[in-house]
């Protein structure tokens, strides 16, 4: 046995090599490098343009890049470059604000429990075929506790806060026991309260051995739990690296062409412009 196949930890997670992704005659990815840890809890961070949603599609398997010169595979993910998609998302669980609204649809009501155990099952919703075990509702259930959402079993997704509905997403990807959690720009459209209590439930996640892989444009978001950066720029990485390194006027003020002042306020840092 491989010493990679004894510690699946030694694999990397994401390993992109001169990935680009092209839109017409636009680089949307222009020859992006990046590799990142398993394990190792990520901010992707960068100005709304600047490739962080390509950069998830390609993860998830959605789009894929220009075949490269040398015929080298461009992405690999832990390890591998081929995938089985139904596969690939269960071992990394993508939730974001475009997926909500495929499960909070009031035209075809759908209940919390069912929204979450139909996981199993790549549906939207329970279908007479499927059977579900005794096994899969203890997971469901464990889900649900782990993102403080039982409380919300017999509601409809429709009836859900926006903070609510993407706990009970959380809770569906956890169901696979995922080895990391991708985050789309988790907190829009969250007002300032909902979106500190749902930040202190991704705490709980980090703590408790899940990483997370966290997209966003507001430094504000970005956990203690998470020390590594990687900082887009108009499709190329700028820089990546700890806070310390990349969470800094210098950086930011690039990222988002205009001055940028970071200051830290106790566990998080924050940016004002100007």
């Amino acid at each position: 046995m491989s010493p990679d196949a004894t510690h699946p930890q030694s694999i990397p997670l994401l390993d992109i090599h001169e990935a680009s992704v092209q839109r017409g005659e636009r680089l949307i990815l222009d020859r992006l490098s990046l590799r990142l840890a398993s394990g190792q809890h990520t901010a992707i961070l960068g100005a709304n343009g600047s490739g962080k949603s390509t950069l998830i599609r390609l993860i998830a398997r959605q789009i894929y890049p220009l075949a490269r010169e040398d015929g080298q595979p461009a992405i690999r993910i832990f390890g591998r470059d081929r995938w089985n998609v139904s596969e690939l998302r269960s071992l990394i669980g993508i939730v974001s604000p475009a997926l909500q609204g495929d499960y909070t649809s009031e035209e075809s009501p759908l209940e919390v429990f069912d929204a979450v155990v139909s996981s199993f099952f790549a549906a939207r919703g329970l279908w007479v075929n499927h059977q579900v075990t005794e096994s899969m509702r203890e997971r469901a259930l464990k889900a649900l506790d782990q993102v403080q959402a039982l409380p919300l079993i017999g509601r409809e997704m429709a009836s859900l806060s926006t903070g609510e509905a993407r706990r009970v997403l959380i809770a569906r990807a956890l169901v696979h026991r995922p080895r990391a959690l991708l985050l789309d720009e988790p907190c829009t459209g969250l007002d300032p309260a909902s979106r500190r209590r749902f930040l202190e439930n991704l705490r709980q996640l980090a703590q408790s051995g899940m990483t997370l892989l966290l997209v966003t444009h507001h430094v504000e978001e970005i956990l203690p739990e998470i020390d590594h950066v990687v900082v887009l720029r108009n499709g190329q990485l700028l820089r990546q690296g700890s806070k310390a390194n990349t969470l800094t006027d210098e950086v930011l003020s690039a990222a988002f062409d205009m001055p940028v002042s970071v200051e830290r306020r106790g566990d998080y840092f924050h940016a004002s412009v100007g």
